[in-house]
């Protein structure tokens, strides 16, 4: 009996203690992926998703990416080791634990240049990676038996072994075969299907695009002819000569200057004596920068805002998350350019401020968009406004006062920074369709930028949803006003962007709470160039 009352005595002291234990919650700590570098390819982090891209140079045997470098949260242990050799034919996943387990997917992207062109081609080649095709017409009455092979490139440079070779590919009276060896993966092979196809097509417009002022065409022909485009106002009678058509294999462009906005125009091609079906297009209309003047500023709760009072806002600063601290990052001022019919331009400061001990860098700054909130001593802004020309070119005034860096909390991935060095003003443009719901804002402003997780949100000029994009970098002082221009560069003509986005701050890593509080910038009178 005794015994039995020890016993139940034990249990009763152990089950306490046991349940005690039980109940105490561990600390929610995020583990993550901070950076990945390596041998052939650049990464990207999506910390929301939990995923790491590679994206592989075109020579990089994706079956032996060699990993260098990978830097996770503090105390966080994978599952599997991070650096070495990896195959990334398919996504690798990896644990990340300490207190809770977080899996990451590592995967692999390798854009290939793929080309496969013949003699007397009739526009361009259609390759469709999937089925693994490759299709390129000639005229009508070619004797398909003696085709010749210009070029031909289907699989990764140095990567991949092509049989047969090009010059045993002459006769295409049926479908070719080519074989791409892998030797890398254990000799594994591609079969792909050549078709060189007749068509009754002697020209044509594939495309034509009408900006503002400009008009960007495309045609298809056989190859060698004499090629070129003509153009009128619609209801004309007499047709004005294309400038010159640059001319690749079955394919020729131009670009055509001095159209007048939001007016109808007709188009043909032409190919020694034959032409093609017109083609119609209307120009768009010339859209001006709201505020690039910078005259109107307006003061609600001792936060400077650059706006009319009362105004539907354009433009923002960080001015709001600096009265954290009590300060003014962004101004009107009476400093304005020689020959400007305002009164007022935008200084931008870079400052460190200190309030009970509590410190911060912050680049003066000024954008297209609006500041959504502070995140602690961080902030939340959204880039963009609603926006649907095509200018050609960002021009302005600007002053700046380049300070020696002296304040560096964080730098981008594979970027080097140190103290005493030159500061680095920025201006950039940039054109895009980005989707809100993709890239976190709202369909005013679509892309969102926190600081706290600047590594993976900071603007991404060569995202896929940019369409055109500039930047002017000032490394050096510039004391008097200096007028520049920043030519947009388009990756395509046919994409109609949904927002327009322009950013300027004294300092470029001001996001990262990186630069110099002695660095200063001015500026006037942006305006966007249409022709």
């Amino acid at each position: 009996m005794q015994k039995l009352l020890r016993i139940l005595l034990l249990i009763g002291l152990v089950a306490p203690t046991s349940c005690i234990e039980n109940d105490i919650p561990y600390p929610v700590e995020e583990i993550e992926i901070l950076t990945y570098e390596g041998v052939g390819f650049r990464s990207t982090i999506d910390q929301l998703t939990r995923t790491v891209t590679l994206h592989l140079d075109e020579p990089t045997n994706i079956t032996a990416v060699e990993v260098t470098s990978v830097t996770i949260s503090e105390n966080g242990v994978p599952s599997i080791p991070l650096t070495g050799i990896f195959n990334f034919s398919s996504p690798l996943e990896v644990t990340l634990s300490r207190y809770q387990d977080y899996v990451w997917t590592i995967r692999a992207e390798q854009p290939i240049e793929r080309y496969f062109t013949v003699t007397g081609q009739i526009g361009s080649t259609e390759i469709d990676t999937e089925s693994r095709t490759a299709t390129v017409y000639v005229a009508e009455g070619r004797d398909l038996s003696q085709m010749r092979v210009t070029s031909l490139k289907l699989g990764p440079a140095e990567v991949t072994e092509m049989s047969p070779s090009i010059e045993e590919l002459t006769d295409f009276s049926s479908v070719r075969y080519v074989y791409l060896q892998y030797p890398a993966l254990n000799g594994a092979t591609e079969r792909w299907q050549l078709y060189v196809k007749p068509t009754d097509v002697k020209v044509t417009i594939t495309q034509a695009d009408a900006w503002a002022t400009i008009a960007h065409l495309y045609g298809a022909a056989q190859e060698g002819a004499q090629v070129g485009f003509r153009y009128r106002k619609a209801g004309a009678t007499l047709w004005n000569e294309a400038p010159t058509a640059t001319q690749q294999g079955g394919t020729f462009t131009t670009r055509v200057t001095g159209l007048q906005p939001e007016t109808a125009y007709e188009f043909v091609a032409y190919a020694d004596n034959d032409l093609s079906p017109i083609e119609s297009r209307t120009t768009e209309a010339i859209i001006p920068l709201p505020g690039g003047g910078f005259e109107d500023w307006c003061v609600v709760n001792d936060i400077v805002y650059p706006y009319a009072e009362g105004a539907a806002p354009y433009w923002a600063s960080g001015n709001v998350g600096a009265s954290i601290v009590n300060e003014t990052l962004t101004e009107g001022v009476s400093d304005i350019r020689p020959g400007s019919s305002g009164k007022l331009s935008a200084r931008l400061a870079s400052k460190y401020a200190n309030v009970f001990g509590v410190g911060k860098f912050a680049a003066g700054n000024l954008y297209i968009g609006r500041y959504v909130k502070n995140d602690g001593t961080n902030g939340i802004v959204h880039f963009g406004r609603p926006f649907t020309a095509r200018p050609v070119a960002l021009r302005g005034w600007f002053k700046y006062t380049c300070g020696d860096i002296d304040r560096i909390q964080r730098v981008p991935a594979g970027e080097t920074i140190t103290k005493g060095e030159p500061d680095t003003g920025m201006i950039y443009i940039a054109l895009g369709d980005w989707d809100p719901a993709e890239y976190g804002g709202t369909e005013d402003s679509p892309v969102e930028i926190a600081t706290r997780y600047i590594e993976e949100t900071a603007f991404d000029p060569y995202g896929e949803a940019v369409i055109a994009y500039g930047e002017l970098a000032i490394k050096k002082s510039v004391e008097a006003w200096t007028e520049f221009t920043i030519p947009l560069n388009y990756v395509a003509s046919n994409r109609i962007p949904t927002h327009l986005v322009v950013v300027c701050s004294a300092s470029r890593l001001g996001d990262y709470f990186t630069g110099s509080t002695k660095s200063v910038m001015w500026v006037d009178d942006f305006e966007l160039v249409y022709e």
